[in-house]
């Protein structure tokens, strides 16, 4: 080792570096006079540059190092720096000997620990000497880790001024080892303060240091801060590297911000930063997280133009996405493409294409592509079997659902609760209840049921009306501490309101509330509706008018539902206002708004505020649709005005919209009305020219308009053609047919008609009862007749005032008062009152020929 000089050397550059520093220092010393030497002040033999020239040998050397070990600083602190300093600058070509020095002297209980000149100055040298740069970075390292180290903007200040007083000139490598430290100490702010400052002062940070500074703000989870670093980093021109822009786009990504992960890789591209592979794998996989298959497609050509070739994961990104996006051919050329490029298939990648496949109606791909992996090696996970399952679930196919679902668990693959309620709800939909009840069963006694399972069938039940059911799913739910969610609620309530037990839909609203559940704008949307259906129509407007003022935003589907509602109630008018105050609270009406307020019109026969309406809706842009112009056809054959609806008809063609069954059928009724068969059947035939089918109610129709005729024949021809063609014949068909018969006398036909429908399960209603009565009655057939009354009575069903007419009058004409006095006393017993008609036949025994029993009748 080589000894160490407490001395400067004599050389003038470092003695007037020397002089430099200790004339800043000078006045400050409370010992100093116009006599005093600098030795004396410094307790130590310090001479003049004079006095060193004069005698240079007045001193032998070693006397003055043993002095300087004993007692190496005096009473003034700022001066021993000085002492220490020079002779730090004596060593400035031997950093070893420097460093050696400055730790010798650290140990002297004299010496002061706040940093000072002597610190920076062994920085200086010891950046100097490539060799001992780990040493000055240690240093550097060692004190900012303490709680003594001053600020960054300090530091910085102290270190660029002793640089240029001592001449070491502005070393980077100091100030980037300096901003390091503070990083490393996680002293960010200092960290920020000392890069802003750096570089005011022209000096440029290395890039790996400014890399290391943003890395270690991401993994601080100070993504904002190191986005902010990084903008001030481009905006004043600092160097950065393709590490940077790796390290911001996934700390974007990171937080799920696609879009500026994409600018920044943009940004590098364009301003010529050169990109590696890293950098564009992360550009693919933001591509994909956005569903951009085709920017992703794209950087994988750049790649490989580039020679680069992606990786397994890159690929998958891509193939995931392809298949997202339905885009099976480009998902089986990149897997074809990834295979090709020496990787191997892998389970998400054949995961998601045997959901692609299944998601096209493919199912066989798909199963054919599992059985291929698994005799390859590749080992299917849970996710695969629950994209299988599912794919079999959608197909109806249940039987292999259950198939994968046994050979899961036999292969040790426990099945998840979500492989569990697609098996449900594939049972549900392929109406095989007792097989998701089995299962229900199973994961209830397992502890795998959730709310989901339970909803599943809670939901099944209410659609198809079995309340009942739906209940017991609820109780159990409840009795295995499962709690309900707010869809559990509205599936409940939805199904109460269904079924008109809408003040039960109501307590389990309270019941939310006391479960801390907020009911949102669908909870009461559906009890708004069911008020509505159950002709409740105030208690739905107050609780509409509740919801709002609860702060709940009524949504487009609530609005429509209130409108809808009052027309169907016959507060059309209302309605309308409503409608008007609704557009100031936000609300955009659409077409099926005014179709409300059009057919609520047309129902109260208020035909020109109908087409007030629909002027109104056309003026406001929107284009009336088939319901609109089926409802206002309707309108006017009802009231006669088959010109004006024929004209309405014109129009929809006009503006090419096209007739559905229910518009054809309005106007086929008018013509049958009229009685102009020849013009209903030209309806009739177009019906099958413009590619559509006659359904029951359009034949029921034109079978109504030949029976009005007496045309039986007709009338049965379209009643065999609907049974050659598959058309059900429904209550309606056969009750206008039996009538249609009786009335030309065909009474054993008829007979036959009826015995059919019986067979068919058809159950006769009180109007077909009635037709029965008449026709028997108008045919002299009392007795049997009677006998349709008693059947009537036996099937618990009331006959109706007509009935008894029919019976009263036929009695009459026969001459049996007595009968006829007490059919009318049985009529009063029921509860029924005596019409005009009744009393028209006590009196004078005269019948009224043109009443109908198929005046309620729908055909």
């Amino acid at each position: 080792m080589k000894s160490l000089v407490p001395f400067p050397s004599s050389s003038s550059s470092v003695h007037s570096r020397l002089l430099l520093s200790f004339s800043q220092y000078k006045c400050l010393s409370s010992a100093s006079s116009s006599s005093s030497s600098i030795g004396e002040i410094a307790g130590v033999p310090v001479r003049s540059s004079d006095s060193v020239e004069a005698n240079p040998a007045s001193e032998p050397q070693n006397s003055i190092k043993i002095q300087t070990f004993q007692n190496p600083f005096a009473d003034n602190t700022r001066l021993s720096q000085i002492y220490v300093v020079d002779t730090l600058l004596s060593h400035i070509n031997d950093p070893l000997a420097a460093l050696e020095y400055f730790r010798s002297v650290e140990k002297q209980p004299g010496f002061v620990r706040e940093i000072g000149d002597s610190f920076f100055v062994l920085l200086h040298i010891l950046v100097s000497s490539r060799d001992h740069h780990g040493a000055a970075r240690n240093l550097l390292n060692n004190y900012l880790s303490g709680d003594s180290a001053p600020s960054g903007v300090v530091l910085v200040d102290r270190l660029i001024n002793c640089s240029e007083r001592f001449g070491f000139g502005l070393k980077p490598r100091v100030f980037d080892y300096l901003l390091n430290g503070y990083v490393k100490a996680r002293r960010y702010k200092d960290a920020e303060d000392c890069f802003y400052l750096l570089v005011s002062r022209g000096i440029t940070p290395h890039v790996r240091i400014l890399n290391n500074f943003l890395s270690s703000l991401i993994r601080s989870n100070m993504i904002d801060e190191a986005r902010g670093l990084f903008r001030d980093i481009v905006r004043k021109k600092q160097t950065y590297d393709c590490a940077t822009v790796y390290m911001m786009m996934c700390s974007a990504l990171r937080e799920d911000k696609v879009e500026e992960a994409q600018k920044y890789f943009m940004d590098a591209k364009i301003s010529g930063i050169k990109l590696d592979l890293p950098v564009y794998c992360t550009a693919v996989r933001a591509a994909c997280m956005k569903l951009e298959s085709n920017v992703a497609c794209g950087l994988l050509n750049e790649m490989k133009e580039r020679g680069w070739v992606p990786s397994e994961g890159t690929f998958t990104h891509v193939i995931c996405t392809c298949v997202k996006q339905r885009n099976m051919m480009e998902a089986l050329r990149l897997k074809d493409e990834m295979i090709n490029s020496g990787h191997s298939m892998n389970v998400v990648v054949a995961t998601s294409l045997m959901k692609g496949y299944y998601q096209q109606g493919n199912l066989r791909s798909s199963l054919a592509l599992f059985d291929k992996i698994v005799e390859d090696g590749v080992a299917p996970n849970k996710v695969t079997y629950a994209v299988l399952i599912e794919g079999c679930c959608i197909d109806r196919n249940m039987v292999k659902a259950k198939e994968l679902y046994m050979q899961m668990k036999s292969a040790g693959i426990p099945p998840t609760v979500y492989i569990v309620n697609s098996l449900i709800r594939g049972y549900l939909q392929a109406q095989l209840t007792d097989e998701a009840m089995m299962l229900f069963d199973e994961a209830v006694k397992d502890g795998m049921a959730n709310v989901f399972t339970y909803n599943n069938l809670i939901s099944w039940f209410c659609e198809g009306g079995r309340v009942d059911d739906a209940c017991r799913i609820w109780d159990k739910m409840i009795d295995q501490g499962v709690e309900p969610t707010v869809v559990s609620y509205n599936t409940m309530i939805m199904g109460n309101c269904r079924k008109g037990n809408v003040d039960v839909a109501l307590e389990l609203l309270s019941e939310m509330t006391e479960r801390n559940l907020k009911a949102n704008v669908f909870t009461y949307s559906i009890l708004v509706d069911g008020y509505f259906k159950k002709g409740e129509t105030e208690r739905a407007i107050g609780l509409f008018d509740h919801m709002v003022s609860l702060g709940i935003a009524p949504t487009d589907v609530t609005f429509n539902t209130v409108i809808s509602g009052l027309c169907k109630v016959g507060q059309t008018t209302v309605a309308k206002a409503r409608m008007e105050k609704f557009v100031s609270m936000g609300f955009i009406p659409i077409c099926m708004t005014y179709n409300s307020l059009i057919d609520g019109f047309v129902k109260e026969g208020d035909m020109n505020t109908a087409l007030a309406v629909y002027r109104e809706m056309c003026e406001a842009g929107l284009f009336p649709d088939v319901v609109t112009y089926t409802t206002l056809i309707d309108g006017f054959c009802k009231r006669q005005n088959i010109d004006v609806a024929l004209k309405m008809h014109n129009e929809m063609r006009a503006k090419g919209i096209q007739m559905d069954i229910t518009a054809y059928n309005v106007l086929i009724d008018a013509f049958c009305k009229r009685g102009d068969m020849k013009r209903a059947y030209e309806l009739f035939d177009e019906i099958l020219e413009v590619g559509l089918s006659p359904n029951t109610a359009v034949y029921n129709t034109m079978i109504g308009g030949f029976r009005g005729l007496f045309n039986m024949e007709a009338a049965l021809d379209l009643y065999k053609r609907m049974k050659n063609e598959g058309i059900q014949c429904d209550l309606a068909t056969y009750t206008t047919l039996i009538d249609g018969l009786l009335k030309v006398g065909n009474i054993l036909l008829a007979s036959d008609l009826y015995q059919e429908m019986l067979a068919k399960d058809i159950l006769p209603d009180v109007v077909t009862f009635s037709v029965l009565v008449r026709g028997l009655c108008n045919k002299g057939q009392l007795k049997n007749a009677r006998k349709i009354l008693e059947e009537m009575l036996k099937k618990s069903i009331t006959p109706n005032v007509l009935i008894y007419n029919t019976l009263i009058a036929g009695y009459f004409r026969e001459g049996n008062l007595q009968e006829a006095f007490r059919l009318h006393d049985e009529m009063l017993d029921r509860g029924l009152a005596p019409d005009d008609t009744t009393y028209d036949i006590l009196v004078s025994g005269k019948f009224k020929e043109n009443s109908s029993p198929l005046g309620a009748l729908s055909v």
